[in-house]
């Protein structure tokens, strides 16, 4: 796969180097694993802290098939 760019926004959850797409979706569900971000009660929904806010538009939750679309508008 070829890699992709994140930018600044994307790069603060899954680091600054060019990553292949399936890397890059991985290291963003590490992350929010890692901090508790998926809703305990709907599990398709994410909530968003901080950083990902910025990735997510400002919107403080989103189902996981929107933060793929979401996610798409910050790698180049």
């Amino acid at each position: 796969m070829k890699p992709v760019q994140p930018d600044a926004h994307l790069s603060s959850v899954v680091g600054s180097k060019p990553l292949p797409r399936t890397e890059l979706t991985k290291k963003l569900w590490d992350y929010i694993k890692k901090n508790g971000l998926q809703d305990k009660k709907d599990r398709k929904m994410i909530n968003a802290d901080s950083a990902l806010k910025t990735v997510f538009g400002g919107k403080a939750k989103v189902s996981m098939f929107e933060m793929t679309k979401l996610v798409s508008g910050h790698v180049s």
